[in-house]
Order: C-alpha cells, then sequence, then structure tokens
C-alpha cells in the first residue's frame, strides 16, 4: 500500500475519516487504516454512528485508535466534547445490540438511491458522475450556467424551491484562486424518500440547457 511506504520512516500520525464506511457502492471495499497494522500503529479512525445509523442530527460518533493514541487523544476531547446525552447512547447501544447486521445492508440501501436519481437525470442538463460512496451526488452545470455555485445554490432554492450545496464553502476562504476556479457543481443529497428524488429530479430537468 503506497500509504504505508510514504510515511513508514517519517514522524507522521493520521486522522482518518471514515464516517461514510459503509455507504459504497458497486461491491468495492471500504480500505479502512484498520485493515493495515502499520498504519493503525500511528491513526486515530473517527467514524460516526449518525451516518450508519440515520441519526446525524444526534451528532454521536466514536474514534477508534491504539492504547497509547487512545489515552492522548481523551486529554483533548474532554475540552472539545464535554458530554454526549445519555438517551442517544443508549438508544445507539439497544439497536446495535438488536440489529447488528444493520451496518450490512447500509451500501445497498443507499446505492439504489444513488441510482435511481442518477437514472431520473439522464436527460438533463447536468452532467456527472455517480458517486462512489456516501449519500451526496455532485452535478455539474457548466453546460448551462456561468454562475458561481454560491449564487446558482442560492437561486435555485427561492426560484426552483429546490436545495444544493455549493463545493465551494468547503474551500480555503483565504484561497480567492481556488475559489474562483472551483469546479461548475452543486452537491444534492439523495438521502430522501424515493418520491422525493422523483419531484427533486422533475425540477432539476426542467432548467435551461
Amino acid at each position: 500500500m503506497c500509504g504505508q511506504s510514504t510515511i513508514r520512516d517519517r514522524d507522521v500520525f493520521i486522522l482518518s475519516d471514515e464516517v461514510y464506511e459503509h455507504i459504497i457502492f458497486d461491491d468495492v471495499k471500504h480500505q479502512s487504516m484498520c485493515r493495515h497494522p502499520d498504519l493503525f500503529a500511528r491513526s486515530f479512525v473517527v467514524s460516526s454512528f449518525g451516518k450508519t445509523y440515520h441519526t446525524t442530527g444526534w451528532k454521536v460518533g466514536y474514534c477508534v485508535a491504539p492504547a497509547a493514541l487512545t489515552t492522548e487523544f481523551r486529554k483533548v476531547h474532554q475540552f472539545v466534547t464535554f458530554t454526549t446525552n445519555t438517551p442517544m447512547q443508549l438508544g445507539l447501544a439497544d439497536f446495535l445490540a438488536s440489529t447488528p447486521e444493520h451496518h450490512l445492508e447500509l451500501g445497498g440501501f443507499y446505492q439504489h438511491k444513488r441510482d435511481l436519481f442518477c437514472s431520473l437525470l439522464k436527460d438533463s442538463a447536468f452532467t456527472f458522475t455517480p458517486s462512489a460512496g456516501t449519500y451526496f451526488q455532485l452535478l455539474d452545470y457548466h453546460v448551462f450556467s456561468n454562475e458561481k455555485d454560491t449564487d446558482l445554490a442560492v437561486r435555485l432554492t427561492r426560484e426552483a424551491k429546490i436545495a444544493s450545496i455549493p463545493i465551494s464553502v468547503f474551500y480555503d476562504p483565504a484561497n480567492a484562486d481556488a475559489i474562483a476556479d472551483a469546479p461548475r457543481v452543486l452537491r444534492f443529497c439523495f438521502a430522501k424518500e424515493d418520491a422525493t428524488l422523483e419531484a427533486a429530479a422533475r425540477i432539476l430537468c426542467q432548467l435551461d440547457r
């Protein structure tokens, strides 16, 4: 694995964001840092109960790391997140015990929604590559608009009543050149009822070419 050879002789630690570890499509296997002993020995692997169990608003996650790193992690964690409410933790614990197979079905559940959403947009003015994981789909709009993604996102919300996320907001605000050169894409969430996806696609397909 290239990552192992790259950092083996360096004083480097890894913060691995793996919150979408179970939402991955097309029979691809998630490549966690936990799979590789040399990498895991210097890794903090962060995941999320919210993403896996449809409870993102609860903001409950976890971090897996070797014992020595966990000890240091806890010294920082106590000043970042003081507590997580008990009922949410107990609810998740009960669900984990009663439905241990849930995460095994998650990829197929969301792949159906991705496939549905993408199929409904095949005749739209957008271009796109189907998402390989997560429950977001990027849509390239450069064919029909030169607007900044932030401007188009606001306009679509106001005029078409459909919400999206402009990706330039994730850029370093100090890097004006990067923001100006950001791809003309918007991010849409397909973690919705099928009827909602169908309604959204109808709106998106009506946008001018």
